[in-house]
């Protein structure tokens, strides 16, 4: 009888401590989760806070570049481009900022113009300008983080690409330029290879104003509107996730740690032009979507030259390096990655070089990412206009086969394609 009694007892307190414990991990476990969801909920509501303060300008930036595009004719760019002449790298990176392109577009449009003879140095060029020089990119740069960097980042192209032609001159030898050009000319397909071989822009008599203002440039600059948001609107959501995951989430004292920004000397602007592009590069954002991280990492510490080779990085993240290897090979893509590291980073240092001696360098780091509310100010007033003006493109587009061409564009293209049917 004392055994069984014992037992009980010990039953008993057995059976009490497991209650206990449940009682306990539910309530944390409540806890944790209330936790996560609050983290979720912060991080999403800088996300949307932030695409709330910079839509009208990113309407605005597609609006002009679609302008732009629609009367600027790429049917001629690649005999427009038949060496590395300073010149033709010069008209190389104007065609490429007219051009706006996301990024997996603008590699497969330089691509196409290396099928059709242009000049693989000018090619490139072309394909970095069109990501690093266009005008929807300047325009978010001077909202987000400032005036500064816009210019900075429209100095900073031409001084990379100039870097990077002199690399090419260098250190680029012409078999593995014949290895490339023949490795391309094979059509394997990447992505975006439909809008390498489509011709929307509009042609013919009059002034670029009357082609404007005429039904088929409408209609052409209402589909590069739409076409062009259709390209982006990944990098562009991605990069605003991630932006409000890492404002939310990582304290400014540990970016300032990571990026040395309580040394001082040339070591914490060094280190920051480094990794800059390593931190672009694994984040897997591309395009507009990199700048509001931009923005982030400026709260955070990063050095000038640190944003600035983190915003050229783009066309370094992993998918496109895996498209390189496809369009021109294993070697030719490594050669790419490394001399495309190493301008990016030299153009940020130089480009901070030139800024802190023209003090042009911001000593404040108040960059529009840490107000997750929406108010009724000139920001929202903006928003609704140019949302109104945008919706008017979507209608146009919409109603003269956009959808349609844009079904078309999705896959490789065979050839190039007159839109001019569909400009109505």
């Amino acid at each position: 009888m004392r055994q069984e009694q014992l037992l009980g007892e010990m039953r008993a307190v057995l059976s009490n401590f497991l209650k206990e414990c449940r009682q306990i991990v539910t309530i944390h476990k409540g806890t944790v989760i209330m936790l996560i969801l609050s983290k979720i909920w912060m991080a999403l509501s800088m996300s949307f806070a932030m695409t709330w303060e910079i839509l009208w300008a990113l309407a605005l930036g597609f609006g002009l570049s679609a302008v732009i595009q629609a009367v600027v004719s790429k049917g001629e760019m690649s005999t427009l481009l038949p060496d590395n002449r300073l010149s033709t790298l010069w008209r190389a990176s104007w065609l490429g900022a007219v051009s706006s392109s996301c990024s997996y577009a603008a590699v497969a449009i330089a691509r196409s113009m290396v099928q059709k003879g242009a000049n693989f140095n000018a090619a490139i060029a072309f394909e970095f300008a069109s990501t690093n020089l266009v005008i929807e990119l300047g325009i978010i740069l001077w909202l987000l983080i400032g005036w500064q960097f816009t210019l900075a980042e429209y100095v900073g192209g031409f001084v990379m690409i100039l870097l990077l032609s002199l690399f090419f001159r260098l250190f680029l030898k012409q078999p593995l330029v014949d290895e490339a050009v023949a490795q391309a000319n094979k059509g394997i397909a990447g992505r975006m290879e439909g809008h390498a071989g489509h011709d929307m822009s509009i042609g013919g008599e009059g002034s670029i104003f009357q082609r404007m203002l005429s039904a088929k440039g409408f209609t052409a600059i209402s589909h590069f509107f739409v076409m062009d948001i259709l390209m982006m609107w990944k990098e562009i959501v991605g990069g605003l996730l991630i932006t409000g995951a890492l404002a939310a989430w990582v304290p400014q004292s540990t970016w300032q740690h990571f990026f040395l920004s309580g040394q001082t000397g040339f070591l914490p602007t060094l280190w920051s032009a480094a990794v800059g592009p390593i931190v672009a590069i694994l984040s897997f954002v591309c395009s507009i979507g990199n700048v509001p991280l931009a923005a982030v990492l400026w709260n955070g510490g990063i050095s000038f030259a640190g944003v600035i080779s983190f915003i050229f990085a783009d066309l370094l993240i992993l998918p496109i390096l895996s498209i390189y290897r496809k369009y021109y090979g294993v070697k030719m893509a490594i050669f790419l990655a490394v001399t495309s590291y190493t301008a990016m980073v030299l153009a940020g240092l130089i480009i901070e070089g030139l800024f802190s001696l023209l003090h042009l360098i911001p000593t404040q780091r108040h960059a529009l990412v840490l107000d997750p509310h929406v108010t009724l100010n000139y920001t929202s007033v903006l928003n609704v206009v140019f949302l109104a003006a945008a919706s008017v493109f979507v209608w146009r587009y919409l109603k003269t086969g956009g959808p349609e061409m844009m079904a078309m564009m999705d896959g490789p293209s065979a050839g190039d394609h007159d839109h001019e049917a569909h400009c109505h």
